[in-house]
């Protein structure tokens, strides 16, 4: 029998040190050619649509895929393992809280490989729950000690900046506007849902690190032509699945200013064969689209958690 595991499971069996320890490890066995991702495919309806998206991890003994539907009545997320040798269903698992924790890893990832190790200020744009797990991974990575963010509502904004000043034990400082955000950050973190870009490339200062985390739609661009052609190193997840999605690349590339060919992906990083940055003053730029593999690994861990802590609803197969 398998286990169908609930939100309230995985909330209780995952934290961030383990999701960034499961992310690498995954990006690891990309990079070395053990594992396979295949990019997200969508099936769009009047309202709504369903996205899938798998992956093969042999290393974790699983195989598997997410499917997550988004609809204007709300969005569902799935993770289905099975055993990577007997094709034996291990788990379904509640995938909302799961996929919130290794989207931030993935950005800590990133950070560890690509940032500066003297960074310190962070900037943020977006005060939702993504944003609260991007602050929590970079912060596990990196000894930041101040942070600034900013969104549309004031309201959400100071919310979000007492909670995660009371979480992280940093000074986290809402601020009025844009380049506030930018001006003087080490890390500068995007985390919208914004179609246009949110900030003048201009105002990025040599050194820092980008993780641009908010859209995977060819039609959305949280960052504008500046900030990728100024970018020294760019890192995306996955080359083919940014081909499909990454909106910030779309009009560069077009015009010749961007060549897919000197893009790498983390997995590159991760394994060494690629540098994270060049030079203390190169501009860095992490693209994550969020790709199944990280899903899998986090899921396979929580999954053997679960059997060892009996926890879960065993469902007939």
């Amino acid at each position: 029998m398998a286990l169908l595991l609930r939100e309230k499971d995985v909330e209780q069996l995952l934290d961030m040190p383990t999701a960034l320890a499961c992310v690498e490890r995954a990006f690891t066995e990309l990079g070395n050619g053990r594992a396979t991702n295949q990019p997200r495919t969508r099936i769009h309806q009047k309202h709504g649509g369903l996205h899938m998206m798998s992956a093969a991890l042999p290393a974790f003994g699983v195989i598997g895929f997410k499917a997550y539907t988004w609809f204007t009545s709300g969005s569902k997320f799935l993770v289905n393992l099975y055993h990577s040798e007997t094709g034996e269903l291990l788990a379904i698992i509640e995938a909302d809280r799961l996929g919130q924790i290794r989207t931030g890893a993935a950005s800590g990832i990133a950070t560890r490989w690509m940032a500066r190790e003297d960074a310190r200020t962070v900037g943020i744009f977006g005060t939702g729950y993504q944003a609260q797990s991007q602050l929590q991974a970079v912060c596990a990575v990196r000894k930041i000690e101040r942070v600034r963010a900013f969104s549309r509502r004031p309201d959400r904004r100071d919310v979000f900046c007492k909670t995660m000043e009371e979480e992280l034990k940093i000074e986290v400082q809402a601020v009025p506007e844009a380049r506030a955000v930018v001006e003087g950050s080490d890390i500068v973190i995007t985390a919208t849902t914004a179609v246009e870009p949110l900030f003048d490339g201009d105002w990025i200062e040599p050194g820092t690190h980008l993780n641009v985390i908010g859209g995977n739609l060819l039609g959305r661009a949280e960052v504008d032509i500046t900030t990728v052609v100024r970018s020294g190193r760019i890192v995306v997840d996955s080359i083919e699945q940014a081909k499909a999605e990454a909106g910030e690349f779309l009009k560069v590339v077009q015009r010749g200013l961007m060549y897919w060919e000197k893009t790498v992906e983390l997995g590159s990083v991760v394994t060494g064969r690629t540098k994270g940055r060049e030079s203390t003053d190169e501009i860095t730029f992490f693209k994550s689209l969020g790709i199944a593999a990280e899903d899998l690994a986090v899921g396979a861990t929580v999954y053997e958690r679960a059997l060892a802590q009996r926890l879960g609803e065993r469902i007939l197969t």
